[in-house]
């Protein structure tokens, strides 16, 4: 966990604290507090959350603020919690009602984008899957996070995204891993076909899709998959949470990276049959 969440996190905890201590009728007692808001809530985390050690959803803040008789103090509490959460947005949180709103969240960043570049390594970009591809990749994701399965929900927000491949004036520029190419995360037949729609993108107008070969040298190392939105913002993904990144510092970070690993790419017929050879791999007829 970064820094920097966590000393946001702590300053929220203290402002809680702050408003048990400050309470109308007098202070309170962390078990008093929790007393007062009732099932679910305990001493423990009443101190957990006022350490910095637990974050509160928005539901926890309100009810904070009013059992401790401060109910103006909310928006204020809100504004703390948003501020951090923009940057930080966890997978628990993010996929707490499925996979179908972290997909409608993310499709609003891309209508206001023109230019989106990517960096994937380990799968197929979102914006180019089949959708028995998004299938299996959703489901596994849904699974080891422990979410509600609504993947057929979440596959049709995936794919309705794609029509921006069709519209002029967008640019899609893509680097992938041919590692990528490989990853059974689904079975050879769904892989097959998905390698086929990869073939096919490329010519598009609006897309420039590069991709690393096992044999290309390598200025760094391929790191974790992240978007880059225009010049505005940078979404990176890891196990436990999404990191969106607003600062300049930051975007000006993965766009060096971006560009360091495009070096090593391949595109146009020589992108193809480093397709075409993965394809093969997979020994399925057609």
């Amino acid at each position: 966990m970064s820094t920097d969440y966590q000393q946001a996190r702590e300053a929220l905890g203290l402002a809680l604290r702050e408003l048990r201590l400050s309470a109308p009728g007098g202070r309170l007692t962390g078990e008093q507090l929790a007393q007062r808001l009732g099932g679910g809530w305990t001493k423990s985390k009443v101190s957990k959350l006022e350490n910095g050690r637990q974050t509160a959803s928005a539901e926890e803040l309100q009810a904070w603020a009013e059992a401790t008789g401060q109910p103006d103090a909310y928006p204020g509490l809100l504004a703390q919690l948003r501020g951090f959460e923009s940057h930080i947005r966890s997978w628990r949180r993010q996929l707490a009602s499925g996979h179908r709103p972290v997909q409608e969240a993310i499709t609003a960043e891309h209508d206001r984008t023109r230019v989106l570049t990517i960096w994937e390594n380990v799968l197929v970009p979102g914006m180019l899957q089949t959708a028995d591809y998004a299938r299996h990749v959703l489901a596994r994701h849904a699974t080891l996070m422990q979410s509600p399965r609504d993947t057929e929900d979440a596959v049709r927000a995936r794919i309705q995204r794609q029509a921006g491949l069709y519209e002029p004036g967008r640019k899609y520029r893509i680097t992938m891993w041919e590692g990528a190419l490989h990853a059974l995360v689904c079975p050879p037949a769904v892989l097959a076909a998905q390698l086929d729609r990869l073939a096919g993108v490329i010519g598009l107008d609006t897309v420039e899709l590069g991709i690393i070969p096992f044999s290309a040298s390598l200025k760094i190392y391929p790191g974790n998959g992240f978007w880059i939105y225009d010049e505005r913002r940078v979404v990176v993904e890891d196990w436990h949470a999404e990191l969106w990144l607003d600062d300049a510092d930051s975007v000006a970070t993965y766009r060096r990276v971006w560009h360091t690993l495009s070096e090593s790419a391949v595109y146009g017929t020589e992108a193809q049959n480093v397709i075409n050879r993965a394809r093969r791999a997979l020994n399925i007829r057609t």
